[in-house]
């Protein structure tokens, strides 16, 4: 017997330990409460179900005394069963509309304190929001202006490409940047009496006009880059370069390129006709396209976009007035090469739809 006695009394301590890591395994498991974003904890009996059983118990009551202690007419030979299916609608029917009520009172407070719950997430959420925009707007204000900036630099380099003419399908960009009137009068000071360093300059040499109307072939096409910078200290020359370059951009947009177009060749007197100032049907033959698709969507370009129908009859103007000039002094051979440039290719499109050879 004192042997038992101390081994009961070792093993109590054990069972004190165990007990205590069951209250903390339970302590642990039990959820911490969140506050308004915490589940809706679904109630046992509200004062909507409290008020729904007092009055179906006193409508049955009632009803219980009333088909009780008040007489009843005799029923009806045949009836019997229509006056019992009555009694049940009238004795129960009030029950159920009782209790349907009751459900809808309860969803209808439900929907409110969920709708309470929910406002208030959301403007916990906006004050995070603002407190954290309100912290972070200090830090990110370089990172921010680095990005514009960044846009800003993307933008100027997108217009800048959009700018340059294109000439060949496959080659949809020129690597020049268009010489802008603005940019010549800053690179030719004004001398004495107003008379501009162009006035001053020698002449255009006919090979270098010739190649610069027909544009650098490619990026690294650097004699003929060299005549389109000597052709724009040109007055009359940059004019009318400016002019084709702005329509042949507004040409590719629909596809024309003058690469593809194949024009019927005319004769050196033809040429010389038209800078004399013939027109009509004596040069007629100047409008060598018969691409139907290029004149059909020129046509229509023209009819539709008044912008492109004005840079149109500026180029038209400018071809003229400079070719006036040029036939003067040039030679078959040079007006030849000169028909032969995407500028005169451009000229005779624009010219056989403007109706310069009808």
């Amino acid at each position: 017997m004192s042997d038992a006695q101390p081994s009961s009394s070792q093993e109590a301590p054990p069972a004190t330990g165990a007990l205590r890591k069951t209250q903390k395994v339970s302590q642990a498991s039990r959820p911490t409460p969140l506050g308004i974003y915490d589940k809706a904890r679904a109630d046992g009996i509200t004062g909507i179900e409290i008020t729904a059983i007092a009055l179906s118990a006193l409508w049955l009551i009632g009803c219980f005394i009333f088909f009780v202690f008040v007489t009843q007419p005799p029923a009806v030979e045949g009836q019997g069963g229509l006056r019992f299916l009555m009694t049940m609608l009238a004795v129960f029917m009030p029950v159920a509309m009782i209790w349907v009520a009751a459900t809808a009172a309860r969803a209808s407070r439900v929907m409110r304190e969920e709708s309470k719950r929910l406002q208030a997430a959301i403007d916990a959420i906006r004050h995070a929001y603002i407190a954290q925009q309100q912290s972070g707007g200090v830090t990110s204000g370089p990172s921010v202006s680095r990005k514009l900036d960044e846009i800003a630099a993307a933008t100027r380099k997108t217009e800048t490409a959009l700018a340059t003419f294109s000439t060949r399908r496959e080659e949809p960009s020129r690597p020049a940047a268009p010489v802008t009137q603005k940019a010549l009068s800053e690179e030719q000071p004004a001398l004495a009496l107003g008379t501009q360093s162009a006035d001053m300059a020698p002449p255009l040499a006919h090979d270098d006009l010739i190649r610069a109307l027909n544009f650098p072939e490619t990026a690294e096409d650097e004699v003929g880059f060299a005549a389109l910078r000597r052709a724009m200290k040109d007055r009359n020359a940059a004019q009318l370069i400016q002019a084709a370059q702005d329509i042949l951009t507004l040409l590719s947009q629909d596809g024309i390129y003058m690469d593809d177009l194949n024009p019927d060749r005319a004769r050196t007197d033809v040429w010389r006709s038209f800078g004399q100032g013939e027109r009509g049907r004596a040069v007629a033959a100047l409008g060598g396209i018969r691409d139907r698709s290029s004149l059909a969507l020129t046509a229509g370009r023209m009819k539709q976009d008044p912008i492109f129908r004005d840079a149109a009859h500026h180029f038209l103007r400018r071809f003229d007035k400079l070719f006036a000039d040029f036939e003067k002094v040039a030679s078959d051979e040079e007006i030849s090469a000169m028909a032969d440039t995407r500028t005169s290719r451009a000229f005779m499109l624009l010219g056989r739809v403007a109706g310069t050879f009808d």
